[in-house]
């Protein structure tokens, strides 16, 4: 069985709103193996939203909307939904009375334009809502089944869990999907896909289909496999084995199958190493420790960051030379080195780490323009005892900065693999 969705509001339309119902109605679906093939949003629009919907009905076995149900004039859900289907509204006189019973026991009088919330398409369901005035509406049409819901998540989570997925699911089969996430770093999505698109077909025509999306986010590419089956032993074992490949295919570059991120990647092995870490940052602004410590129990392994923003506070507080910043500028191998062992040094730990860039606008030169940043990492008792690394991001300040500390975090992973 495949779905779509349907989020309806002019208000998903513009940068205030964001359509969350989707991603939640996406993953309860495929819960219960129904695979979403399309999610779209439509404006507070009539003849949009029926051309949106007749197209879903006639290539969808399931489509859902969600907003629309409301009372005021541009929720337009139900009467273009009964324009698609053809069939007439009637006013339930029951939900009328619902509402105006919700009103009076807050001690309130019933709007009269809240009866709109009481046009029901003839030969619908009504699905109940507990927790708001709109009642969902269940219709079917041909081979196809479609399900109206409210737009607060409030409501319409509710609503779902507690009706919508009891009549899914024997209409569902005994499929299930199954997914994993694999996170590459330090290769381009084009290179991973490359390394991997050979394993791609044998893993489709396994006993266990597995399907494949590749994703290139900040700083890294992930790998969404999905696995169908009516057995999850038997999808978890095709997802295991799928994996298997692909670290043989990408081997250190692919730093996390079981969802975990970098950091807490790079935070196991800190633990595991019986070792600590303290961050020197410039132009990162604290976004690496920052990074660091969002992972609970990382006061096993992270010492202190200190932002040595100014030429002042990395001479002060690191004890980078003077003239070393003289002769090499602030953002430079020599210095991001200087404040790696600082820090190091100053903390007693065994991993020292020291960024030091330029994230822009403005600041940039001929030789070192806006996006150069230099990593050094040190360990203590490692010969040499640092690695440094000089880089050149793309993109805007955030960017920068994010790109910085993901380069950061990955260095670091992948000497202590090495010494593991």
């Amino acid at each position: 069985m495949n779905a779509e969705i349907i989020a309806v509001g002019s208000e998903l339309l513009t940068p205030v709103r964001i359509d969350t119902n989707s991603l939640f109605i996406t993953e309860r679906l495929n819960e219960i193996g129904i695979d979403v093939l399309a999610k779209t949003i439509v404006g507070d629009d009539r003849a949009t939203l029926h051309a949106v919907l007749m197209q879903a009905l006639a290539r969808s076995d399931l489509v859902i909307t969600t907003g629309g149900l409301g009372p005021t004039d541009d929720d337009i859900t139900r009467d273009v939904a009964a324009a698609v289907l053809s069939v007439p509204v009637d006013i339930n006189e029951r939900i009328v009375q619902r509402i105006r019973a919700r009103f009076e026991s807050r001690g309130l009088r019933m709007p009269e334009i809240n009866v709109r919330q009481a046009h029901v398409p003839r030969g619908a369901t009504l699905l109940d809502n507990p927790n708001g005035t709109a009642p969902g509406l269940w219709m079917e049409h041909g081979r196809s089944v479609l399900v109206l819901l409210p737009g607060p998540p409030r409501e319409m989570q509710s609503m779902f869990d507690a009706v919508v997925r009891e009549r899914l699911q024997p209409m569902a089969g005994s499929r299930r999907l199954y997914r994993r996430t694999l996170r590459v770093t330090g290769r381009t999505e084009s290179h991973t896909e490359e390394a991997v698109r050979s394993a791609y077909a044998r893993w489709a025509q396994g006993a266990v289909p597995i399907s494949t999306t590749i994703l290139a986010a900040l700083g890294q590419i992930e790998l969404h496999l999905t696995a169908q089956s009516p057995d999850a032993e038997s999808a978890r074992l095709a997802l295991d084995r799928a994996t298997a490949d692909t670290r043989q295919l990408l081997g250190i570059d692919l730093y996390s199958t079981d969802g975990r991120t970098l950091e807490q990647v790079v935070g196991d092995l800190l633990r595991e190493n019986h070792q600590r870490i303290a961050i020197a940052e410039s132009c990162t602004g604290g976004l690496l420790a920052s990074r660091l410590t969002d992972v609970p129990g990382s006061s096993d392994y992270m010492e202190r960051g200190v932002v040595a923003y100014s030429d002042v506070a990395k001479v002060e507080w690191l004890g980078v030379a003077e003239d070393m910043i003289a002769a090499h500028g602030a953002v430079s191998e020599p210095v991001a080195i200087a404040m790696a062992r600082g820090i190091r040094d100053r903390t007693n730990v065994d991993v020292g780490v020291g960024v030091t860039g330029i994230a822009g606008p403005g600041g940039g030169s001929e030789r070192k323009p806006v996006g150069t940043v230099v990593v050094a990492v040190t360990r203590r008792g490692a010969n040499p005892d640092v690695r440094v690394r000089t880089f050149r991001f793309l993109g805007e300040r955030m960017l920068v900065k994010s790109q910085a500390t993901q380069a950061a975090l990955d260095i670091v992973r992948r000497w202590l693999l090495e010494t593991r």
